[in-house]
């Protein structure tokens, strides 16, 4: 057999063995996995010094490389805490890059293979929601709610994520079932683990300051292909269709970490505002004495830019960490 006929559960294994090949037997079996998105790879940076260990993307058997900026394409072992094993992906392959979508998720294969049991997901994303604003931070979940509203919501569970790609087809479990890593219809309407939801709560009551204007919310996230973002038709569509950010990444994770049972965490950092407003007809009024640049800059206002994605990254990266790393600490840290 060749290795391009290899089943996903054997390409996973062959990465798994190649890995722990160099790992020390305290790092054998990590109990968390941590998926650094745009901007966010200084989570690496809390790792143990003296425990940690990486591996380029490129010297892993069938592992996918990045190519974006701000994705350094290093997974990173190490402790976190005072005794967590932990396994981080610098960065990430995204399906906009020429990968398959059963590639962009073939990580999380291997993550199942080390005996990983929980898998924390982390992105950069546009806030569709007018309440969010650049800096917060969202836990994924369904659309998010006010207490008078969650017995009905739990009676009518509203969708997690938007996964328009996967409804058409482009879904990282088609093709024959791997029945090593799961069953052949796997639910996801349990998709975003509820206790360390809870945990995320918790935490952020200890780690953020009072005074701080930055914000957590709960809220659908659709992912859309990319690589470019969205008009402000497709903003106010996905908007319509209950999404709070939007982003390039991270759903094909979650299904496959479902698929194989694993417990998921997710994050978005807003780093901008998505577009909604429509722009004017060419012949209004207002529009006919203006210069060619004025009429630039109206088509100009509020467009993203990758630059603008990893600046705000950056500021909010400490922020991030400090709650990631504490969550995880309530879960996990026997110490």
């Amino acid at each position: 057999m060749t290795k391009t006929e290899l089943t996903a559960f054997q390409r996973a294994n062959e990465a798994v063995s190649y890995l722990r090949a160099s790992l020390p037997e305290s790092l054998q079996k990590p109990q968390v996995a941590i998926v650094c998105g745009s901007g966010l790879g200084g989570l690496a940076d809390t790792i143990q010094s003296d425990s940690r260990i990486e591996f380029d993307y490129a010297s892993i058997p069938h592992f996918p490389r990045s190519t974006v900026a701000g994705h350094a394409g290093k997974l990173v072992f190490g402790f976190l805490g005072q005794n967590i094993p932990a396994v981080l992906m610098v960065g990430r392959a995204h399906y906009y890059e020429g990968h398959s979508i059963d590639q962009v998720a073939f990580p999380i294969r291997v993550f199942k293979q080390l005996a990983v049991n929980t898998v924390v997901l982390t992105n950069a994303a546009g806030g569709l929601n007018s309440e969010y604003a650049v800096g917060d931070l969202v836990l994924l979940n369904d659309a998010s709610r006010t207490p008078a509203e969650l017995s009905s919501a739990i009676a009518n569970t509203d969708p997690q994520h938007l996964f328009l790609a996967g409804l058409a087809g482009t879904h990282p479990l088609r093709g024959a079932n791997e029945e090593e890593f799961g069953v052949r219809f796997p639910p996801l309407s349990d998709a975003y683990d509820l206790e360390l939801r809870r945990h995320v709560h918790q935490a952020w009551k200890t780690v953020m300051s009072p005074e701080s204007d930055r914000k957590l919310h709960e809220g659908v996230y659709a992912f859309v292909a990319g690589p470019t973002y969205e008009t402000r038709a497709e903003s106010r569509m996905l908007r319509m269709l209950g999404a709070d950010v939007v982003g390039m990444s991270t759903v094909p994770e979650i299904v496959t970490a479902r698929h194989c049972g694993l417990r998921v965490l997710a994050f978005s950092l807003v780093t901008n505002q998505a577009v909604l407003s429509p722009v004017p007809r060419g012949d209004e009024d207002l529009l006919q004495n203006k210069a060619a640049g004025e009429l630039s800059a109206i088509l100009e206002e509020g467009k993203a830019t990758h630059e603008e994605v990893l600046e705000a990254g950056r500021a909010a990266a400490i922020d991030m960490q400090k709650l990631v790393i504490q969550t995880l600490v309530n879960v996990f840290d026997r110490a």
